[in-house]
């Protein structure tokens, strides 16, 4: 590479490092290249870019940024997936992934600025999607919702019933004080 194309690919990995919300580095060594173009679609899909990085420029690129937190991970052959959404699919075609083809390996990850180990890249493989959580979220407000609202139909219908017995009592009060004159 020349200088020029250097600094061209810094700014690129600039851009990318600001704008990802998850970022996991992988060791694909072992893969051919119908593996990595078959993981590349796969996470394309998502819209999650995939791509092998100079480990020198990713440390450069990554300086003033919470991905410093990689640099000791930045050794030997290295591919770096950044996710500007979700981090969910990411962990989980990562890990899907990496049970059909051993060869690929998670080495470390960043999420939302927090350094993530490999078990945990794939302990979040295993979470429902943000959609999935969101609609369990409203989900058990919505129960709470009626559960509150029959809990204050209950005690107004036990406050009413209360008033109507009070209301029956005085009008046979009245009755008997009118019948006894």
């Amino acid at each position: 590479m020349n200088r020029r194309e250097k600094q061209e690919a810094l700014s690129d990995l600039s851009k990318r490092i600001e704008g990802s919300k998850a970022i996991v580095l992988t060791r694909f060594r072992g893969l051919n290249v119908e593996q990595m173009g078959s993981l590349r679609k796969r996470l394309r899909e998502e819209k999650i870019s995939y791509q092998v990085v100079k480990n020198t420029l990713m440390k450069i690129a990554s300086k003033g940024t919470a991905l410093e937190k990689l640099g000791p991970y930045l050794e030997g052959p290295t591919a770096i997936a950044f996710s500007y959404g979700d981090p969910i699919p990411l962990a989980k075609i990562l890990s899907e992934f990496t049970k059909a083809q051993p060869s690929l390996e998670i080495k470390a990850g960043l999420i939302q600025g927090q350094l993530v180990s490999p078990d945990e890249v794939k302990a979040l493989a295993t979470m429902p999607s943000r959609e999935i959580l969101l609609g369990q979220i409203l989900g058990t407000v919505q129960m709470s919702a009626s559960r509150l609202a029959g809990a204050i139909l209950s005690a107004l219908q036990q406050i009413a019933g209360i008033i109507q017995g009070r209301v029956d009592q005085l009008e046979s009060e009245t009755s008997k004080v009118e019948s006894g004159k």
